[in-house]
C-alpha cells in the first residue's frame, strides 16, 4: 500500500511512520525536511502550505492513503482538499479529542459525543475542519476519515497537565530538585494517556480501510488514571519518591496566566475516559499494551541517556514560581482572616 504522511516526524506521526514501514507499506513523507529522517521512507521536501509548489511536486502521484498531521485551520484544509482531490483513495485527517464537548454531558466519550469546545481556538478550528470534510464527503464523495487523538506521548514528551511542551524535561528537573510542581484541580479528575506506539497500531490499521471512509475514530488507551496518579508515576520513573504536588484550581491558574485557558479549561481539567469499541471493531487487532508507568519510564530513560536533551524552560519556571507564590500568599491570607474571625 502506498501511504503519504504529511508531517511524519512528530511525536505521534514518527511512530506511525515506523510501524507502516515495518508492515511493508511504501511510505513517503511530505514535509520541509532536507533529508530523509526515518530509514525506509521516501521524502518529498516542500512547504505543504505553498499551493503552487505542492501542486508541482505532487503532480502525477497517487496514494492509497494520505494521512495529514499538519492541518490546523479550515483555510489549510481547503488547500488540502484541492490538492488531493482525485489523488488518493483515502484522506485521513488528524483532528483532536479536545474537540469533544466541554463540559461533558456523559462521562464516557464515544465518537458520537457532541463536538463543542468554547474554551480553545485550536479545538474549534479542528471542529470546523471536520464539518468541512463532512460536507466534502456529501457533496463530492471526498474519501475522508477522521481520527481524534487524545494526549499521546512518546520518548521525547513528559505529558503532565502543567509542563512546558517543547522543553518537557522542565517538570522532571523541578521534581528532582525538590521544587513544587502544579497539578490542576484536586488531582482526582480522570485522564487517559496513550503511548504513540499504541496509537500507531490503530492509525496504520485504518489506512486503506475502505469501510473507514466517512467515519470518525478516537484511538486511545483503555487505562484510566487520575492526574495525581500520572504525576506520581512520572515522579517514580524519575527516581523521586515524594514529589511536591501543589493542587491549584484551574480558574486560579487561568487568572494568573490566561495561556492556561485553552489547554486546561479546553481540555485537561475535564475527565477524559474513552470508549474504544469502534476502533477495535474496524481494526480487530488493535489493543493498547503500554501502561503509563512503563511508557513514562522509557521516556525518562531517553532523557537520562543524553544530557543535551534535558532543556529547561526558564520562562515557564518563572511563571510557575509566581503562580505558586500567589497561591501561597492567598492561603496564608485566608488562614489569617479566618483565625482572626474565630
Amino acid at each position: 500500500m502506498r501511504i503519504l504522511f504529511i508531517g511524519g516526524t512528530g511525536i505521534i506521526s514518527t511512530a506511525c511512520t515506523q510501524l507502516a514501514i515495518a508492515r511493508g507499506h511504501s511510505v513517503t513523507l511530505c514535509n520541509r525536511s532536507r533529508h530523509i529522517p526515518i530509514q525506509g521512507a521516501a521524502q518529498i521536501t516542500v512547504d505543504i502550505n505553498d499551493p503552487v509548489e505542492s501542486e508541482r511536486l505532487l503532480s502525477g502521484h497517487t496514494w492509497d492513503a494520505v494521512v495529514d498531521f499538519l492541518v490546523f485551520t479550515p483555510v489549510e484544509l481547503e488547500r488540502r482538499i484541492a490538492l488531493f482531490r482525485g489523488r488518493t483513495a483515502q484522506y485521513i485527517f488528524i483532528s483532536s479529542a479536545s474537540a469533544y464537548q466541554k463540559p461533558l454531558s456523559h462521562y464516557l466519550i464515544t465518537e458520537s459525543t457532541p463536538l463543542a469546545n468554547p474554551h480553545w481556538d485550536y479545538s474549534r478550528n479542528k471542529i470546523a475542519c471536520e464539518e468541512r470534510l463532512l460536507r466534502a464527503l456529501r457533496e463530492e464523495s471526498f474519501p475522508m476519515t477522521i481520527v481524534r487523538p487524545s494526549f499521546t506521548f512518546g520518548d521525547t514528551v513528559i505529558p503532565l497537565a502543567v509542563n512546558s511542551w517543547l522543553k518537557s524535561y522542565t517538570a522532571i528537573d523541578r521534581m528532582r530538585r525538590g521544587l513544587p510542581v502544579i497539578v490542576p484541580g484536586d488531582g482526582l479528575s480522570l485522564w487517559t494517556m496513550t503511548h504513540n506506539s499504541d496509537f500507531a497500531k490503530g492509525l496504520v490499521g485504518l489506512c486503506g480501510h475502505r469501510g473507514a471512509i466517512g467515519q470518525s475514530f478516537h484511538i486511545t488507551s483503555d487505562e484510566v488514571l487520575t492526574w495525581d496518579q500520572i504525576y506520581q508515576q512520572t515522579a517514580e520513573a524519575a527516581g523521586v519518591s515524594h514529589p511536591k504536588l501543589v493542587h491549584i484550581a484551574t480558574d486560579f491558574l487561568c487568572a494568573c496566566d490566561p495561556g492556561f485557558t485553552g489547554g486546561l479549561l479546553g481540555d485537561k481539567s475535564h475527565s477524559a475516559v474513552f470508549d474504544n469499541t469502534k476502533i477495535k471493531r474496524f481494526v480487530p487487532d488493535y489493543v493498547a499494551t503500554t501502561r503509563y508507568r512503563d511508557g513514562i519510564a522509557r521516556t525518562i530513560a531517553w532523557y537520562d541517556a543524553d544530557p543535551a536533551c534535558r532543556h529547561i524552560d526558564e520562562a515557564a519556571n518563572l511563571t510557575w514560581d509566581r503562580i505558586l507564590s500567589a497561591y501561597d500568599h492567598g492561603l496564608r491570607a485566608a488562614a489569617s482572616e479566618f483565625r482572626h474571625k474565630s
